[in-house]
């Protein structure tokens, strides 16, 4: 359904650009476990799409990577070289678990590190990044906006009960799980797609253990939408709520037959990919009526919360230790519709509580926005001892409303 109540302003101008960020060399750049990739199977990517209207301009970049540490400097660096304003730019990782991770780890937070090589593979995805929006920049054009939803079923509650073992991760159908699958379509005046922006939850880990670079999930949906969308589309994934959701299908390398194990995660990978893409391509004829009047609004907020540590977590899950950790908090309108960011991985619960407040219908929650500091959940929860709170870096009683209260409020003070 195209987005309702739109507010009339100058026209708007939208450019997008995708690069290569594939490493060259795998050496210690697996931030699971740690050690090396193996091999590459399938390229992956940084988007970008630059958007303006009068004298406002916003950034999205999308990364098929795990995760982005604090993302300030990078920020910092696209301000200065490309005037776009910091608070203006959100920067979001796929969660692609067959991917490098890049950037550092938060003060509180909890998250996957890297050494050397990780650095040095940051600097290079920096570059890049710089590269993608500079082209994207130089492509914008007049162009129209429009706003879909869809429903895919290739997600699924992991958080699982078993009697006489407790909680672990697993498959729980009647758990907690947003289906929508939110589409963004940008287009210019002639009709030709520039972009397409998706938002969904669910965890890009379905090649996990293959120890090979892949844009598993996100970057075979992704694939998908750019193959079949359009000549030149930029085919954009977002994380949704997703701390708690698992793909439907999960046939990673950990049954220790390893032909057999890659054959059937690249089998299931591909499959849930392309239900996930042609979901989009469906939403996308939805949208009838698409606008060139488009106003952007934006604003960003820090919120604080005290830490805890956390419980049987990987090895490799490193924490700097802080009484607190900051949760970044971004918000870019597009008039009716709200993209907003969160800096972690957001259950289930906090996003139905932040669609029951919101004043905006259309508010898409994207997640491992500008960092990832870990899992954040809801208050009810931390009565479980489930893997989300075990690798949530926030005490109870804060990051739910922090979330919430947060970016309701940043929307409702919007001129």
């Amino acid at each position: 359904m195209a987005a309702a109540g739109l507010i009339l302003a100058m026209g708007l101008l939208a450019g997008a650009a995708k690069v290569d960020i594939t490493p060259t060399d795998l050496t210690n750049l697996n931030p699971f476990g740690g050690g090396s990739f193996t091999a590459v199977h399938d390229p992956i990517f940084a988007r970008a799409l630059v958007l303006s209207e009068d004298a406002e301009t916003v950034a999205i970049v999308t990364l098929d990577l795990p995760e982005v540490g604090d993302m300030t400097p990078l920020r910092q660096r696209i301000e200065r070289e490309l005037g776009i304003h910091f608070n203006n730019i959100m920067i979001a990782a796929t969660h692609d678990h067959s991917a490098p991770r890049i950037g550092k780890v938060s003060p509180g937070a909890l998250a996957q590190n890297g050494g050397p090589e990780s650095d040095r593979y940051s600097g290079v995805v920096f570059d890049r990044v710089i590269a993608a929006l500079k082209a994207a920049k130089g492509a914008a054009q007049p162009a129209r906006f429009g706003l879909a939803k869809g429903d895919a079923n290739v997600n699924v509650n992991r958080d699982q009960y078993t009697p006489g073992k407790g909680w672990g991760l697993g498959y729980d159908a009647e758990g907690p799980s947003d289906k929508t699958v939110w589409v963004l379509r940008f287009e210019a005046l002639s009709g030709k797609p520039i972009a397409v922006l998706f938002d969904y939850a669910v965890h890009s880990n379905v090649t996990f253990g293959i120890k090979e670079i892949s844009g598993d999930l996100a970057g075979a949906a992704e694939r998908y939408v750019e193959r079949n969308g359009g000549d030149g589309v930029v085919a954009m994934f977002m994380m949704g709520p997703a701390g708690d959701q698992a793909p439907r299908v999960f046939h990673a390398g950990q049954r220790g037959d390893v032909t057999r194990d890659r054959e059937l995660a690249y089998e299931a990978n591909d499959a849930q990919g392309v239900v996930l893409g042609a979901e989009v391509l469906r939403a996308l004829n939805l949208i009838t009526a698409p606008t060139s009047k488009v106003r952007i609004r934006v604003a960003a907020r820090d919120a604080v919360c005290p830490t805890k540590p956390g419980v049987s977590q990987m090895a490799t899950m490193t924490t700097v230790r802080s009484p607190t950790v900051t949760l970044h908090l971004s918000l870019i309108t597009l008039n009716e519709v709200a993209i907003a960011g969160v800096s972690g991985e957001v259950v289930t619960n906090i996003y139905r509580h932040l669609r029951r407040d919101t004043p905006l219908s259309n508010t898409i929650l994207a997640t491992i926005v500008n960092d990832r500091v870990g899992y954040l959940v809801d208050d009810a929860a931390y009565d479980k001892p489930i893997f989300e709170v075990n690798g949530s870096p926030a005490a109870r009683g804060c990051a739910e409303d922090a979330i919430v209260d947060g970016l309701v409020g940043m929307i409702k003070g919007l001129d």
